[in-house]
């Protein structure tokens, strides 16, 4: 496995004369972008202004912004269209070609819903699922893929208007470890005792509807980041031994992002939250800054570094 300075140094030495070439692209079309949208902001604001002069109606006011945003937003995605498809191709690609020749990448595909929903992550009805970059393949004797997912139940106000909220954004991770979990054991981070203490936090983690029961820790430090619930509460500290926590703890530092982790029959599953897609390429950071290089080759060695991470643990699961 490629540590993330191997992965940066092939990213800036055998893939420069692509990212060069693509760099001239992002700079002629930033300036292509920020035109078109000013052109669409002067435009708006001249019809607020008409409509705000006309009769004051605060509805058509808010509409004709609404309006504006949007075209300036379906503008936007059309004229990166070509620009992402080809970073994709000539960038992102070989990199993962580089960590494991096995792997396969389908930026237009991604995890399907079911996998996700099975994972019993999260427990709220989903009304929309999207997401892309799918990349599977084996590692070893690991099934592994993973993909950007966005989430999203629907609800509607007493006059019928519609509203969109995340349930998940971020890289979901699914791996076959060909190895068998009698009950499932969920880890999610432990959002009720940081905001509400230890005492109502415990309490509204103990009487968590659709969860079953909770595992309490003996590790002080994973009981302040993470709650657990099992329906095995042996085979859940079984799992979770005292490196198993260390390692996930490490994990979550390194991400600096909520984490959530499954073990259910031989699958795990890994939910990183984020509020971007990861292998979106940026219009108004250049291509060739160290710290946007270090941003997608240290995503693709986490994701992948992880189901090598758990491999160190599989003696201790028994095989189906």
């Amino acid at each position: 496995m490629k540590s993330t300075s191997e992965l940066t140094d092939f990213y800036y030495n055998e893939l420069y004369p692509d990212l060069q070439e693509l760099e001239k692209e992002r700079k002629a079309l930033r300036s292509k972008v920020i035109g078109v949208f000013g052109f669409i902001t002067l435009i708006t604001l001249g019809i607020i202004y008409m409509v705000g002069e006309g009769d004051g109606d605060g509805d058509g006011v808010f509409f004709v912004g609404a309006l504006g945003f949007a075209i300036a937003g379906f503008a936007y995605k059309l004229m990166i269209k070509d620009y992402t498809f080809e970073f994709k191709e000539k960038i992102i690609r070989p990199l993962i070609k580089a960590i494991d020749d096995n792997l396969k990448y389908s930026p237009t595909l991604h995890i399907p819903q079911h996998l996700f929903t099975a994972s019993r992550l999260f427990t709220k009805d989903i009304d929309r699922f999207s997401g892309n970059d799918l990349v599977r393949g084996d590692i070893g004797d690991v099934n592994l893929s993973f993909s950007d997912i966005h989430a999203e139940y629907e609800t509607r106000d007493s006059k019928g208007k519609s509203s969109w909220h995340t349930i998940f954004r971020g890289l979901f991770i699914a791996a076959d470890f060909n190895k068998h979990f009698k009950g499932s054991t969920v880890i999610l981070p432990d959002s009720a005792e940081k905001t509400f203490g230890s005492l109502i936090g415990g309490w509204l983690q103990k009487n968590n509807i659709g969860r079953n029961d909770l595992v309490k820790m003996d590790n002080p430090e994973f009981e302040k980041a993470f709650v657990v619930y099992g329906s095995d509460q042996i085979e859940a500290r079984y799992i979770l031994t005292h490196s198993m926590m260390k390692r996930l703890l490490d994990y979550k530092e390194r991400t600096q992002q909520d984490i959530y982790i499954s073990f259910i029959n031989t699958k795990i599953h890994l939910g990183i939250y984020y509020d971007k897609d990861l292998f979106e390429p940026t219009l108004f950071t250049s291509l060739l800054d160290y710290k946007q290089a270090i941003s997608y080759t240290q995503t693709l060695q986490l994701s992948i570094g992880i189901v090598e991470e758990l491999k160190l643990n599989e003696k201790l699961w028994s095989k189906v």
